[in-house]
């Protein structure tokens, strides 16, 4: 078989790996994420399928989104999200290319010699074939880099999921701690009015009149600082979903769920999150990958990787053509790779140590915010069962008392704001557990069982307050 033919059929060969799959791996990080957050993801190509995707989206801002919805929102919604699906193309490139030969080099040469006559003429093609050894350990370690870049990419969805949740359970905890904000307000308002009518008749001091003042101004301040706590995070939300000029349209369920009835134990979590934490997995992927590349570096040593081989054809002045193979190959006199080798070693070290300590990291991760999760549940079902039931009481007796002039309009009204914090106290607790269980669940790795489905019922019913019409005689 002469050389030109031989080129001919290498490149005929290689030629079938320049193919590259539309998929990319994205399959997999769709399978990740449906297991994962329950929710679907979709790569946005600009067809006509996603802009009739987006119309959808928009629909959903017309009701009540549950946390599901919003998360929903944000996986197929988020710009910074289809970023990170470009990575995954990436990754299939350089899969790609390692599969190829560099392409081969035409060289050309024509010379007169001095007495004059016909052209001497030398033509040369060559190529780092003997590359051709290496491709399969290449394609090894672009396909480990894939399985990372796979695994890294799901992370992510997984991370935006995450955060979307949290971001949900922070807008409901700030609507509804605004809500008992106002009532307090409320409260205020009918204690201040009624303070400055009792000291116009002389029945309390300027002293205790002011006071009511202050404490009425107070609460306006604190109204002032739960309405802004609410906005920022509707719009905290609504960036995450994707629509940062629709926060206005974003409707959020009005209560936080009640407490499931258990937790997980922490000896299951820790062990879960050991197999399911996808930046674990890509840690692993990435030593597979250095591993391969040790290898790639320990046998080429930067010489068969750069020989070339080739053909060469000259035609002599007279007429005369010579042809036969040509070839370089380096000599490592002074750099025969045992820098790179050592480079190659220390990345993969590194990679090892990375990932024990990403593993210790992710135990004590998963400890802290179980405790975290713990003492809030802890918190909620103290203010549950114990100190509002307490103070609901204690608001039914003083208006009793107060009924029966037995008790002071303020003492009354004091009683009433006790009560009310602590239902601020409560839900406080309650977003709390469900932002602390959804950082939980980015320490694990996956969603935890009972998930939210209810709302919360425990809260003392809005009120604004003993009414003016009851206050016009004064009590002591």
């Amino acid at each position: 078989m002469s050389w030109t033919k031989l080129l001919s059929l290498l490149l005929i060969l290689l030629a079938g790996c320049a193919a590259q799959p539309a998929d990319s791996g994205f399959g997999d990080v769709q399978t990740q994420a449906r297991v994962r957050t329950g929710a679907a993801i979709r790569w946005n190509h600009d067809s006509a399928a996603d802009r009739e995707v987006a119309d959808r989206l928009g629909g959903m801002l017309s009701r009540q989104i549950s946390p599901d919805d919003a998360v929903q929102i944000a996986l197929l919604n988020n710009p910074r999200l289809q970023a990170r699906y470009e990575q995954l193309g990436i990754a299939q490139a350089d899969l790609v290319a390692a599969g190829l030969l560099k392409n081969p080099v035409f060289d050309g040469m024509i010379r007169w010699p001095d007495d004059g006559g016909g052209p001497n003429v030398e033509l040369a093609v060559t190529g780092s074939f003997l590359d051709i050894l290496f491709i399969p350990l290449r394609q090894r370690i672009a396909k480990a880099e894939l399985e990372k870049t796979k695994l890294e990419v799901a992370d992510a969805v997984f991370d935006l999921a995450t955060r979307t949740r949290q971001a949900y359970f922070q807008l409901q905890g700030a609507q509804q701690l605004l809500e008992l904000q106002q009532t307090v307000l409320a409260a205020e308002q009918a204690a201040a009015e009624t303070s400055q009518k009792l000291q116009q008749a002389g029945n309390i001091n300027q002293l205790d009149a002011d006071s009511e003042q202050a404490m009425f101004a107070q609460v306006q301040l604190d109204v002032i600082s739960s309405q802004a706590g609410a906005l920022a995070a509707r719009e905290k939300l609504a960036a995450l979903m994707g629509m940062p000029d629709a926060g206005d349209q974003i409707h959020v369920i009005d209560r936080l769920a009640d407490l499931p009835a258990a937790d997980e134990s922490l000896e299951q979590l820790q062990k879960r999150a050991t197999g399911d934490r996808l930046d674990l997995a890509a840690a692993r992927a990435q030593i597979t990958a250095l591993e391969q590349s040790l290898g790639l570096v320990s046998k080429d040593r930067g010489v068969l990787s750069d020989a070339q081989i080739g053909i060469d054809t000259e035609r002599e002045p007279n007429g005369q053509r010579v042809t036969g193979p040509t070839f370089s190959i380096p000599i490592p006199l002074f750099n025969f790779g045992q820098a790179s080798v050592a480079r190659a070693q220390h990345q993969l070290r590194a990679a090892e140590q990375d990932y024990l300590a990403l593993r210790n990291e992710t135990r004590s991760e998963v400890r802290q915010t179980y405790q975290q999760m713990l003492a809030a549940r802890q918190r909620a079902v103290q203010e549950r069962t114990v100190v509002l039931p307490l103070r609901q009481r204690i608001v039914e007796q003083s208006q009793l008392h107060y009924n029966g002039m037995l008790l002071g309009i303020f003492q009354l009204l004091e009683a009433k704001q006790a009560e009310i914090q602590s239902g601020r106290s409560y839900v406080e607790s309650l977003r709390d557990y469900w932002i602390a269980r959804t950082d939980l669940e980015r320490a694990v790795g996956g969603r935890l069982s009972s998930a939210p489905t209810t709302q919360s019922s425990v809260l003392p019913p809005p009120t604004t307050g003993p009414t003016m019409d009851s206050m016009h005689h004064h009590h002591p």
